[in-house]
This record gives C-alpha cells, sequence and structure tokens, in this order.
C-alpha cells in the first residue's frame, strides 16, 4: 500500500507575489507585518506551502503509524474570513500567553485573527518565538 503524501508541500511559488496579490488592504498590509515577525524570528527566507500558506523552516515528522511528512514550523495564510496563523505544537502550553493576546479563535494547531489590530503584537511575538524555539528543539 502506498503511503499518502501531504496535499500541502514547499515550493518555489513566489510568497511576494502571493501577498502582493491579496485584495484587501488590512489585510495585505496585516500579512506582510506578520512575515517581517516571523521573517526576524525564525531567521528563515518564507516559502510558499501549497497554493495559500507562506511557511518558515521546516521539520519532519514520523507519526507511530509509520505516515511521515515534512511541514513547516511556523506560518500564516490569508483567508476569506481571518489570518490564519500555523502554530504547530497547538496550544496548551500557551494558555497565559493566549489569555493576554487580545481578540481571536483557536484551532488545533490554527489561530484565527480577524485583523491584526485586534491583537497585542507583542504577546503575538512572544507565542511565534516561543513556538518556534519548542519545534526548533524538538525536532533540530
Amino acid at each position: 500500500m502506498a503511503k499518502a503524501k501531504n496535499k500541502t508541500t514547499e515550493n518555489e511559488a513566489s510568497v511576494d507575489d502571493f501577498l502582493n496579490a491579496i485584495p484587501d488592504e488590512t489585510k495585505r498590509a496585516d500579512c506582510l507585518r506578520i512575515r517581517a515577525i516571523m521573517e526576524e524570528i525564525s531567521g528563515e527566507v518564507p516559502k510558499m506551502w501549497g497554493t495559500s500558506i507562506v511557511g518558515f523552516g521546516n521539520y519532519h515528522y514520523k507519526y507511530e503509524s509509520g505516515r511521515e511528512g515534512d511541514f513547516m514550523k511556523v506560518g500564516f495564510s490569508p483567508r476569506a474570513q481571518n489570518v490564519t496563523l500555523y502554530i504547530m505544537p497547538g496550544f496548551g502550553r500557551y494558555e497565559d500567553l493566549m489569555a493576554k493576546l487580545g481578540k481571536h479563535k483557536i484551532g488545533k494547531s490554527c489561530l484565527y485573527v480577524k485583523k491584526l489590530a485586534d491583537v497585542d503584537e507583542g504577546v503575538l511575538k512572544e507565542l511565534i518565538v516561543e513556538s518556534y524555539a519548542y519545534m526548533t528543539n524538538k525536532y533540530g
């Protein structure tokens, strides 16, 4: 039986072209700011993952089931309703930060923000720093 491949993989598409094509001015400005924050924290050049995710760094995972693959350590995507930030360790270890963040929603590893002005940028930076450090310590 063939192993399933990840649908979302790193590619050579232009991050600049992708971000500059965001029609909503506020969302575009927010995404450019998030890019700058993640680039500074990670020290990585942003890469496109799939057609709509900007990711920084990468790691290789292998589950007990045998499924394995590569994914970004941290990233974001401008979606129709919000900007989604990918915080790969999830949010359980960051309860204190989440309480101070501001207006947001979360999924398993997704932080949903309508606009950057809704959250405390300092707290957001701290969350990204801790998440990226966790992923780097765990996966190299």
